[in-house]
């Protein structure tokens, strides 16, 4: 069978905005302060790093320590198109000639039966997710 549907096939909504952090209580807090509520909370090595996901209505932020603040506009590392296919997303992106970060389709164990994800560099050397949260 050919395969003939487009990368945009591959995903529905924003999942998340990524923002990575040198102090996570401060910033959990000025996040609250604006309304945002916990989602979730995960240990991300054995050093110490977390990574924190808040929402606020449909918009929903993963905060991380371990790579170290920008501290300038534009600061944001990363969106994430949600998908529920990950894999079939990979391989649409690379047949469609975008810029692949990973060789593969990564794996973390984040919410109850981890995500899938991989990156694509956009044209101002943007970082965009596409992630799966395993059901």
């Amino acid at each position: 069978m050919a395969f003939n549907k487009s990368l945009a096939g591959y995903f529905d909504d924003l999942q998340h905005i990524g923002i990575p952090t040198d102090d996570l209580s401060k910033t959990v807090a000025f996040w609250e302060k604006l309304g945002f509520k916990m989602l979730g909370n995960f240990d991300t090595d054995n050093q110490g790093n977390e990574v924190v996901f808040m929402q606020y209505a449909h918009l929903t932020l993963e905060i991380w320590t371990g790579d170290g603040a920008v501290r300038k506009t534009g600061a944001i590392n990363h969106i994430s198109l949600n998908t529920s296919d990950a894999d079939a997303a990979y391989k649409a992106a690379k047949e469609a000639g975008f810029t692949m970060k990973e060789d593969e389709v990564q794996h973390l164990d984040f919410w109850q039966h981890g995500i899938k994800f991989f990156n694509i560099e956009g044209p101002n050397a943007e970082t965009i997710e596409f992630c799966e949260i395993v059901k």
